[in-house]
């Protein structure tokens, strides 16, 4: 699952028993050791990443296992398979064209 809010996304993957889970994707090159995630009790790993505005593709690497997050914002065909999409929109300001 991913939650974006002010130019942060906040990616959550349920993952309970998994030793490393890293977030990789067009935004860190697809390197798989650069962006660990951390571990609640429960078994759900978390990352938050500024992005700027655009949309990315990314999946989840779980003890050098590739997953993809069918509770992003959609799915898409690439090369290795399912990548899953984030949409980052662009900050609305009040009141502009006004």
């Amino acid at each position: 699952m991913v939650q974006v809010k002010d130019g942060y996304a906040e990616f959550s993957f349920f993952r309970p028993g998994a030793e490393q889970v890293h977030l990789s994707g067009d935004f860190n090159g697809w390197r798989t050791g650069d962006l660990p995630m951390s571990c609640d009790k429960r078994g759900y790993w978390t990352a938050a990443l500024r992005l700027p505005p655009g949309d990315y593709r990314f999946r989840y690497s779980v003890d050098g296992q590739w997953f993809c997050d069918f509770a992003a914002f959609g799915v898409e065909f690439g090369p290795f398979g399912l990548n899953s999409v984030v949409l980052v929109p662009t900050a609305s300001r009040c009141g502009a064209g006004r």
